[in-house]
């Protein structure tokens, strides 16, 4: 397989875990970031799960994808914020 073949076929459902610090600045970070990039974004397809001491929430998100520099792009500035502390 080539470095420019996916094995993802586009467009398709695609899940993002994003987990950071337990605070109001993180989940509106990620909403704005992934409305930023996703047309057809609605807060509604997000779950959130507190870590059992409070501290940590882990949002996780499936997205329509349209193609692979779409989620580069999503991941990439997701990586980026300052709130988040890891995207998969």
């Amino acid at each position: 397989m080539s470095d420019e073949e996916s094995l993802l076929v586009f467009p398709c459902e695609f899940p993002i875990k994003i987990m950071g610090k337990n605070h109001h600045g993180f989940h509106q970070a990620v909403i704005e970031i992934l409305k930023k990039h996703l047309n057809d974004f609605e807060d509604t397809k997000i779950s959130e799960v507190e870590s059992k001491q409070k501290n940590y929430c882990s949002i996780t998100v499936v997205v329509n994808a349209t193609s692979k520099d779409q989620l580069d792009g999503i991941y990439y500035e997701l990586t980026a914020c300052e709130w988040v502390i890891m995207a998969l």
